[in-house]
């Protein structure tokens, strides 16, 4: 099996697992009351990202998100014969993993489903600025040989948990297109759908740019531009 088919595997693996556990969380949480609270939720989130961008990171880079492959390939900083690939199985994954909560569960918490609670403008204005601050933090760790290495996954998974904190009770805070699209497929949660889809990816697509502006130092030598890139750094294409 060539290098890339097992790097989409791991991202519909890694997607997965985002699903499962995230809006997992939110349908526990229904199901049982209350029990877990909206800051438990906001963890569960942080937890799972950051577990999977140790576990899968070295492996395909750990995107789990849509809108991060198509920010890093904008950027030229992903190739673009693999987007197609991850987009696929971090779809599936989360689809995936939404009916299998439907399956354990039943129909609660509207299968962990992101909705709009504000009006589409300030929704749509939540998501933009959530994952652009997520994709912000994500170039920092992932493309700058300044920042300290080992930290990816706690950096980005405080964004992931901070961005819950503030925005899970507006708009769901979804800033990937996956984890929304999951819960939509396996309960037919359609409302506002565009916005988590077109939020994400131009708020990231703009802080791809944004931080390379910003950028003082060269891109370092070892990570030339359309090499794929991971959370944590280029990934290994030895055995390409």
């Amino acid at each position: 099996m060539k290098i890339q088919a097992r790097r989409a595997i791991a991202e519909g693996i890694g997607t997965f697992f985002l699903v499962l556990i995230g809006p997992g969380a939110v349908m526990v949480n229904a199901r049982m009351e209350g029990v877990i609270g909206h800051a438990g939720i906001a963890l569960a989130f942080a937890f799972v990202v950051l577990a999977m961008i140790y576990t899968i990171g070295h492996i395909s880079g750990a995107h789990i998100n849509p809108a991060v492959t198509i920010a890093f390939w904008s950027a030229r900083r992903f190739p673009g014969r693999e987007v197609l690939p991850y987009v696929v199985a971090q779809c599936g994954g989360a689809i995936l993993a939404s009916a299998v909560l439907l399956w354990i569960l039943g129909p609660v918490g509207r299968v962990g489903a992101t909705v709009p609670a504000i009006a589409v403008a300030p929704a749509f204005a939540v998501e933009w600025l959530l994952s652009f601050v997520l994709m912000f933090v994500i170039m920092a760790v992932a493309t700058d040989e300044r920042v300290a290495d080992g930290f990816a996954g706690l950096a980005v998974g405080l964004t992931v948990g901070f961005d819950a904190m503030m925005g899970g009770p507006l708009t769901g805070a979804s800033m990937n297109p996956a984890r929304t699209l999951g819960p939509a497929v396996a309960g037919g949660i359609w409302e506002a759908h565009w916005i988590y889809w077109v939020a994400p990816v131009t708020a990231m697509i703009a802080a791809a740019f944004v931080y390379e502006f910003l950028r003082t130092a060269k891109v370092p030598e070892a990570v030339p531009r359309g090499v794929a890139l991971g959370i944590q750094g280029p990934i290994d294409r030895e055995h390409d």
